[in-house]
């Protein structure tokens, strides 16, 4: 069975190398500082509506330092129109002062440190050090998650943190940041929640969802 799971990681390690080999986050931003606020953001929300609130959120507020000096309500007025605004702007204005108080206004590359920020959980830290920092890290989101059970990369995993450590335990280290996008691009457009597109998945040679439908 391990070297079946190894034949099949290795599979898709193939097909996304050549189909989508410089897959990356779709949230726009230009610094870590402004990753961590896109992420932040993007919690139960797309990233195309992070998308279209950041611009002026960044213009006015560029860096912690300026975010710190902000009052919660002239945050919230900036990014309203996403989900659970009010909550978002409490994190984003305590995490900027906590940059500057805590982290001399650097945003840290260690996943205990990232956690302390306030709306900063485990999937958002190994974004972060993912994306900025090219660390081996995989942020396990609704799709990571159902691609990874769907596929059969991963066995019995039924939290996020399951699917986290079997998929890192799997996946070569140098390729953990990469397959992270290719994981939820492959959710995102092809292997969706309701209705898989299995009719355009390069992957159905080898996947467990698609064998128990045909």
């Amino acid at each position: 069975m391990q070297n079946s799971l190894n034949s099949i990681y290795q599979y898709v390690i193939d097909f996304f190398s050549v189909h989508n080999p410089n897959a990356a986050s779709e949230l726009h931003y230009q610094n870590p500082f402004q990753l961590l606020i896109a992420v932040v953001l993007s919690a139960q929300c797309t990233d195309k509506r992070v998308n279209m609130i950041t611009p002026a959120l960044f213009a006015q507020y560029p860096t912690p330092e300026a975010m710190s000096k902000a009052s919660i309500d002239d945050i919230f007025q900036l990014i309203k129109s996403i989900s659970y605004p009010n909550n978002k702007a409490k994190h984003l204005s305590g995490l900027s002062k906590m940059l500057i108080e805590k982290f001399k206004g650097v945003v840290p590359q260690n996943r205990e440190e990232l956690e302390k920020l306030p709306g900063v959980g485990r999937k958002s830290a190994n974004v972060i050090l993912s994306v900025c920092f090219n660390q081996p890290t995989m942020a396990v989101d609704t799709h990571v998650f159902r691609v990874a059970n769907r596929i059969g990369l991963v066995e019995n995993a039924k939290t996020p943190l399951e699917v986290e450590k079997q998929l890192t335990s799997h996946f070569p280290k140098e390729v953990i940041p990469l397959a992270h996008h290719w994981l939820i691009l492959h959710g995102r457009y092809v292997c969706l929640a309701r209705k898989p597109q299995c009719e355009k998945c390069g992957l159905t040679e080898v996947c467990k969802h698609y064998r128990k439908k045909t």
